[in-house]
């Protein structure tokens, strides 16, 4: 099969993939089309091809509201350029199945382009699955093979658990509440059970592998953990601190707000970092611009 030359990424996480790939073999021009939310500094003059049909600059509150509201009506939180993905001609769509909150999925996608004739007619669509750490480097392994470059990412997969492996715990097993939202709260899922655990932590709330779900203060108050963790999906830093600024005046521990987008939200290479990061807080360790102690 000749390996593709034209690649259309639709969720961040696949991006930040593709360019570990492609960056250091100097194929980094492949990607010709990406997601309104990749924000990688390679993507950020290429066409954009969705939108969200929700605003991420509004409350927490209201987007969890209208997230449900979508949800619930059987609509799809994001939106595709068909128009603009037929004339970009991609012989490679990157796609996601682990949740229609965070990024486009192949059902969206079809649905993009059902009224288009003749579009993607050669394109090989890849939807990346992954909800764990094992997961994501499957994902770097399909994506390594569906763009020709097999070896590469073998041991680029080889490296990050090489380096997964490398974190070490801290030894006093501190009590860990992650949230993936303030408002309501969410307890960390997927993944992220995972890191906390890699770190020497253990989770009062999530399950690894599993879905984050949805909690109230008041199931959350009497489990009084040693750290609190504000990893709100689809946040950096800073919007994490003022989240983290603004929770309620409960037994949370010590407090922390971490950048999201980096190391906890994307199920790409950025996880292994996240690990380290979270082991170095638990130790009382900031890392400037990855994570800041509140409280």
């Amino acid at each position: 099969m000749t390996a593709p030359q034209r690649i259309v990424s639709l969720l961040p996480s696949a991006t930040d993939l593709l360019f570990d790939l492609l960056t250091d073999l100097g194929l980094a021009g492949r990607v010709v089309g990406v997601s309104h939310s990749c924000d990688h500094p390679r993507a950020r003059h290429l066409p954009v091809l969705t939108r969200s049909i929700v605003d991420s600059g509004a409350p927490q509150a209201e987007i969890d509201r209208a997230v449900s509201e979508a949800v619930r009506e059987g609509r799809a939180l994001y939106q595709v350029d068909g128009t603009l993905l037929d004339q970009l001609n991609p012989d490679l769509v990157v796609t996601q199945g682990v949740c229609e909150v965070c990024a486009v999925t192949p059902g969206t996608l079809e649905a993009a382009v059902r009224y288009l004739p003749g579009c993607l007619p050669a394109a090989n669509v890849l939807s990346l699955d992954g909800r764990s750490v094992q997961g994501i480097l499957d994902d770097l392994r399909a994506l390594a093979a569906a763009t020709g470059l097999p070896e590469a990412g073998d041991a680029l997969a080889r490296q990050a658990q090489a380096d997964w492996d490398a974190i070490r715990p801290v030894p006093h097993a501190p009590r860990v509440l992650t949230l993936e939202w303030t408002e309501p709260p969410f307890y960390g899922g997927h993944w992220v059970p995972e890191q906390v655990v890699r770190a020497g932590g253990v989770n009062v709330l999530g399950t690894p592998g599993t879905d984050s779900g949805r909690a109230t203060w008041e199931q959350i108050a009497p489990l009084r953990p040693d750290v609190s963790v504000v990893l709100c999906c689809g946040y950096g830093l800073r919007d994490n601190v003022t989240f983290a600024c603004n929770l309620p005046d409960l037994p949370l521990g010590e407090v922390w707000a971490v950048d999201a987008n980096a190391l906890f939200s994307r199920p790409a290479l950025g996880v292994v970092r996240g690990a380290q990061v979270l082991a170095d807080l638990l130790r009382g360790q900031a890392v400037p611009g990855l994570s800041e102690r509140i409280r």
